[in-house]
């Protein structure tokens, strides 16, 4: 299930006012009191913001920033009664979009939630792409095939979205340098390399590919079947 936003704060009665406030204005959220209960919701739900306190009962929202930071690109706003500069530094340095003190006010937190789910699109905006057995979220990055998750460095998932989003269609190779690595000066070598990597992580037969196929002379295709 989606989430515009997902509070971590162990002081429950603070999570849960908040949580009601932003459901009241059609904010979709949800709230957990742990880190454990954290990474365990976002096993089974996509949250599009997490507002994350610091103080954690037993844990650090450092710490669960840093996990968190592994596998989601999602905004992450760290919302804490601390103050000094060097905590704001820390949380901006290992992966937070932003720090918010307690106490905050609803209403300006609110508007501060809507204008970063705005930023960097809602639920509603997120892009599914989907060919045979691979999926790909375009709000989490996150690219499943049959079922299992499988990481990508960052040229290789723009490149395999690339190739999603224009599927079916011959991509002259000039056309995914300007597009994917957004100059001209991208040689074939490097291409191949990629287009290599990506068929060993999503084809059954690397060697004989069913989904991403060369167009000697012109480019690649990503063929679906599907229907």
């Amino acid at each position: 299930m989606r989430y515009d936003v997902l509070i971590v704060d162990d002081e429950a009665v603070l999570a849960e006012t908040t949580c009601e406030y932003l459901n009241m204005f059609e904010v979709q959220t949800a709230y957990v009191t742990s880190a454990a209960e954290c990474e365990q919701f976002v096993q089974e739900h996509e949250p599009s913001l997490i507002l994350l306190d610091i103080n954690l009962g037993d844990s650090s929202g450092f710490d669960l920033c840093k996990k968190l930071r592994g596998t989601l690109q999602i905004p992450i706003l760290f919302i804490s009664a601390r103050s000094s500069d060097d905590d704001i530094l820390i949380a901006l340095n290992i992966g937070g979009d932003d720090y918010i003190h307690k106490p905050y006010t609803l209403s300006v937190l609110l508007a501060k939630v809507k204008a970063v789910l705005k930023r960097y699109g809602n639920k509603d905006q997120a892009e599914q792409l989907a060919f045979g057995q691979v999926r790909i979220d375009t709000q989490l990055s996150r690219v499943l095939v049959n079922g299992e998750e499988i990481r990508f460095k960052t040229m290789e998932y723009k490149l395999l979205c690339y190739l999603a989003q224009h599927k079916n269609r011959v991509v002259p190779k000039e056309e995914l340098f300007a597009k994917v690595w957004e100059d001209s000066f991208t040689g074939d070598g490097t291409l191949n390399v990629h287009i290599r990597h990506l068929r060993e992580k999503i084809e059954y037969d690397p060697n004989s590919p069913q989904y991403i196929k060369t167009v000697w002379g012109k480019g690649y295709v990503l063929e679906d079947n599907s229907r």
